[in-house]
């Protein structure tokens, strides 16, 4: 088989596991295709909630004709006895022939060992092909798992001279229909879609995924230290409907402990940081060890800004309209204390393009592997 075959099996493998991206967390959203004599005869994905695997998904569509096959798989097939067997053991089992995967799985249950299994088996393996696709496809599971928490896109969507409300807090709407629908397939995206307390006592918005046939709505996340959120809003009293997370400090009355933990909220208690918020860095771990992998961050302006402050920002993306709100607008960001622009954090761009009326801009990391911004 061609090099170029194989180039387009496993674009086929990831375009799989996209799909796969905000709904198996914690696991990765992996995408398998196995090929016998130049035709696909399996193919698969994570499922929702993590389970089954691609690999035995793909391995039962293609039964008989998996033997002496060729499969790609966009991550090391697991090694590890878990609610499962091993992928890897599935494929030894199944006779396959070749194994192309794009990378090695640094879990530390896996680390090689699949790719290891699959060898001691006299199965073809070959790994690396298409891996920086691979890894920006699967930067939120690896950033978990080699740094402990999730990867954070922070979305801001805000006037031309970046004002996000105007001096009244009259924020509804900045940017138009079409800039809001892309707003909610990204959170679709994601595992979690997190704010700040002054976002939701502002706003007392749902941050659900409308509009888009959603199986699956991320986890609400709201970091106020005090626990003074809204008990009559939206989102306490969905709570029982779609997931609310609440990361406060230590210091938080009674009272609204009980009744957010009897609307049906979890609770998540962090260190408070010196300027009074809850610590930036201390969530995100927390996040990390509840299994989330991809967060998706939209504000407030504080909670942004201490994001920032920490490097804990891996993609920007900005939603700018043709309007423009003056100096006593309230500003996307708050305060940084930069004094030159040396200590100011910088991204790179990565995408730009006109949505309805408005321009969508993404910026990432310099260390951050690319891919499109449709697959985020």
């Amino acid at each position: 088989m061609s090099g170029m075959d194989d180039r387009r099996y496993m674009a086929l493998a990831l375009s799989l596991g996209a799909r796969g991206l905000g709904q198996v967390w914690p696991n990765p959203a992996v995408g398998c295709v196995i090929v016998k004599d130049g035709r696909i005869v399996g193919r698969g994905r994570t499922a929702p909630g993590g389970r089954p695997h691609a690999e035995p998904q793909a391995l039962a569509q293609a039964g008989d004709a998996a033997r002496g096959a060729t499969v790609y798989v966009t991550l090391e097939p697991c090694a590890h006895y878990g609610k499962t067997p091993p992928c890897s053991q599935a494929l030894i089992d199944a006779g396959v022939a070749r194994v192309v995967s794009a990378l090695e799985d640094p879990d530390p249950r896996v680390a090689g060992g699949g790719h290891a299994m699959l060898r001691a088996a006299g199965i073809q393996v070959e790994t690396g092909l298409m891996a920086g696709a691979a890894r920006a496809a699967q930067i939120g599971f690896l950033t978990r798992i080699e740094q402990g928490r999730p990867m954070v896109t922070l979305k801001l969507a805000n006037s031309f001279d970046g004002r996000i409300a105007t001096a009244a807090g009259e924020s509804q709407w900045i940017t138009g229909p079409a800039a809001r629908r892309m707003v909610h397939a990204m959170r679709m995206r994601h595992d979690a879609v997190l704010v700040g307390g002054g976002t939701a006592r502002a706003d007392d918005p749902m941050l659900t995924v409308r509009g888009m046939g959603a199986t699956q709505q991320p986890v609400r996340v709201v970091a106020t230290r005090r626990l003074d959120v809204p008990l009559d809003g939206q989102l306490v009293g969905s709570a029982r409907e779609v997931p609310l997370w609440l990361a406060h400090g230590s210091r938080v009355s009674k009272t609204p402990r009980e009744a957010l933990l009897a609307a049906g909220a979890k609770l998540i208690e962090v260190p408070v940081s010196p300027g009074g918020g809850v610590d930036a860095p201390a969530l995100l771990q927390a996040l990390g060890a509840e299994g989330l992998t991809r967060v998706f961050c939209e504000g407030g302006g504080a909670l942004a800004a201490a994001l920032l402050q920490a490097d804990l920002v891996d993609e920007l993306i900005g939603f700018t309209a043709g309007v423009a709100l003056g100096a006593e607008g309230r500003p996307a960001i708050g305060a940084l204390g930069i004094d030159a622009l040396s200590e100011a954090p910088r991204f790179e761009l990565a995408d730009t393009r006109a949505v309805g009326g408005d321009v969508m801009h993404v910026w990432r990391r310099a260390s951050a592997p690319q891919m499109g911004a449709a697959g985020q």
